[in-house]
């Protein structure tokens, strides 16, 4: 099991593909063991691709205390010294893109270039939704409660037509199999805490790395409206929105393809 000791944690990580080096930041709750992920899908057809468990998550280490985002920031670049690199391209994916505007203004050095999807910047520029003031649902209750926030034309009347659909998407985002796990609560509740913390609104304007911003045209989690004003503070951003909500990744074909162009700095 590939892991390196960074700081007071050991990560977990994963790394396959050849061609540029670039750094794979995922979201709230990931955890590598879920399948498919990113490690199946076309990065590491183009990218000597690293992906790893945040400190909380999965099969990276669980302390019981506050995680800042700071520290998400610190630890990736941990990981990337841990392996011989001194930068790397970024995408970071909701969560992760906060960790990645992070990384991006604490080590502007190690970025070389950087993609935010479906994420916010916090303070005046817009948080994305507060997912830590649905702790106290089950995991079915909040599955329902965020279906159609998450992809905003997937309201009432959309689910009324299609139940046997709804009722799949909601037992899916339900499911938790590493849920009984020591710590597994406990990190996942550290990590919506410093979600709820995150604000690099006014610290955008240092990020200076050639930036893709990428979002769903239906996202009720990170809005459209402030995916407008990141990429108005960042430098040179670059906005597309995408057919979809949250996860319009997987929605829309055309936005991997239009990531993997833009990181390989093709027209």
């Amino acid at each position: 099991m590939p892991t390196a000791n960074v700081r007071d944690i050991e990560i977990y990580y994963e790394r396959a593909g050849n061609g540029p080096r670039l750094l794979f930041i995922s979201g709230t709750g990931s955890d590598l063991r879920a399948k498919p992920n990113v490690m199946d899908g076309p990065f590491p057809k183009h990218f000597d691709t690293l992906a790893y468990d945040q400190r909380g998550l999965g099969r990276t280490s669980k302390p019981d205390r506050p995680y800042t985002m700071a520290e998400y920031a610190d630890d990736a670049v941990g990981l990337m010294a841990a392996i011989g690199w001194g930068s790397a391209l970024v995408v970071g994916v909701s969560f992760g893109g906060m960790v990645a505007q992070e990384l991006a203004i604490r080590h502007p050095h190690m970025v070389e270039g950087l993609v935010l999807a479906c994420t916010s910047p916090g303070g005046e520029g817009g948080a994305s939704y507060p997912l830590h003031t649905l702790q106290h649902m089950s995991r079915e209750d909040r599955a329902r409660h965020m279906i159609g926030i998450s992809d905003t034309t997937r309201d009432a009347a959309w689910a009324k037509a299609n139940p046997a659909l709804y009722e799949q998407f909601v037992a899916f985002a339900a499911a938790d199999p590493y849920a009984d796990e020591p710590g597994h609560a406990m990190g996942q509740r550290r990590q919506l805490e410093a979600r709820a913390a995150h604000d690099a609104w006014d610290r955008l304007d240092q990020i200076h790395c050639p930036t893709l911003i990428c979002a769903g045209r239906t996202d009720g989690i990170a809005l459209p409206e402030t995916q407008e004003k990141m990429a108005s503070r960042i430098p040179g951003a670059e906005l597309r929105f995408f057919n979809g909500g949250h996860l319009f990744m997987l929605q829309d074909r055309e936005a991997l393809p239009a990531m993997i162009h833009f990181l390989k700095g093709e027209a």
